[in-house]
């Protein structure tokens, strides 16, 4: 019986591609072969956008037992640390579609997590301010979100991570 071939080294440039994508993992084997990306493989875009969608399906994984979404947990982190906030001032903060936060902010006020309040500034506004629930269910997704930068800091090595943090802020 002949020994089983080991897969050939990806050559440069290309990408490993996964027959299945799943924010969790396949009980059945994943499938690879490997595609040439061509001169994607110089495009700072290509990788950014690679990260973005692993990054993002980590935290999503990770606040899911408390139900809250990645654009959730940004509204209630900004919306706590800036009390009294306006709504267009929180959708210009985060570059959230108006129509779309009004829905968001919805949703979180229907579980009880924040109030909007007339602001006392201008009765046309609204205040945001999070409830006992918000200010409890924050809590956790901030632990939540604490584990999941420690995933990325191990995966990036801490001088990395720095580097790529300090010069995504740019943006």
């Amino acid at each position: 019986m002949a020994p089983a071939k080991r897969p050939a080294k990806p050559a440069a440039g290309t990408v490993p591609l996964r027959k299945r994508a799943s924010l969790q993992r396949s009980k059945r084997p994943t499938i690879k072969s490997t595609i040439d990306v061509g001169l994607l493989n110089g495009r700072l875009g290509y990788f950014v956008r690679r990260a973005q969608v692993w990054i993002f399906q980590d935290f999503i994984r990770r606040l899911a037992s408390i139900d809250i979404s990645p654009a959730q947990f940004s509204v209630l982190v900004v919306a706590d640390a800036n009390r009294g906030l306006s709504q267009a001032e929180l959708a210009a903060t985060l570059g959230i579609e108006r129509a779309r936060l009004v829905r968001l902010l919805h949703r979180l006020e229907q579980r009880g997590l924040i109030q909007r309040l007339p602001s006392s500034a201008d009765g046309r506004r609204h205040a945001l301010q999070l409830t006992r629930d918000g200010q409890r269910v924050l809590a956790r997704a901030k632990t939540l979100s604490d584990e999941h930068e420690a995933g990325l800091i191990k995966r990036l090595g801490p001088e990395r991570y720095r580097l790529v943090l300090e010069a995504f802020r740019e943006f």
